[in-house]
């Protein structure tokens, strides 16, 4: 554990990319399917217990979120997506948040993509790896929930999503993770500070 979260602090939340905080200095995003456990990582990761806020409903984080780390250098809380129990218009406004936000934003340095490890990767990450790929974001993949595999199910699904991942965005890392058990957190910190620090 560091303290490089020690500070971290809110400090905006944008329903458009044109009201984020000015786009200087360098930021980490998180993005992932709604249920996930994109909050509780960004948590886990702080060492910031309600940091994000965690919720029982999917879909909650609406707008793009913004954490001051310190300086400029900053976290970002991403809609979730993929959640259906929610109009098809907020979700496809959400869709646009998201592509405008990696398309468009000069101080991302690094995303990193939440997927439930019991469930591998859905069409929706598929596309936002390639997107990234695309426009050459780096991605870093957590598989999350990984307290509730046992030792071989988290075997396989290395096995069975590391090359599909390198297949779609080569370059891209990836790791089993648990918020609960805490399983992966100090390799993901270094991860998001290491792109921080640039």
């Amino acid at each position: 554990m560091t303290d490089f979260f020690r500070e971290i602090q809110f400090i905006a939340s944008a329903p458009r990319l044109e009201h984020a905080p000015v786009d200087v200095g360098a930021e980490v995003a998180f993005v992932g399917r709604s249920n996930a456990g994109k909050s509780s990582a960004i948590n886990a990761i702080t060492h910031r217990a309600k940091l994000a806020r965690v919720s029982k409903t999917p879909g909650r984080t609406q707008q793009l979120v913004f954490f001051q780390v310190q300086g400029m250098l900053r976290l970002v809380d991403l809609p979730g997506y993929g959640y259906a129990d929610v109009p098809e218009a907020m979700r496809a406004a959400w869709g646009s948040l998201i592509e405008d936000y990696i398309t468009k934003r000069k101080s991302l340095r690094g995303l990193v993509l939440v997927a439930d490890s019991r469930r591998g990767l859905t069409d929706l990450d598929r596309q936002l790896l390639e997107w990234c790929a695309h426009v050459k974001v780096p991605v870093h993949l957590l598989l999350t929930k990984s307290d509730k595999l046992t030792s071989s199910e988290k075997k396989r699904v290395l096995v069975e999503v590391t090359p599909e991942v390198d297949q779609i965005h080569a370059g891209s890392t990836l790791q089993l993770f648990s918020a609960v058990n805490k399983d992966g957190v100090p390799a993901a910190e270094r991860h998001v500070i290491q792109w921080l620090k640039g």
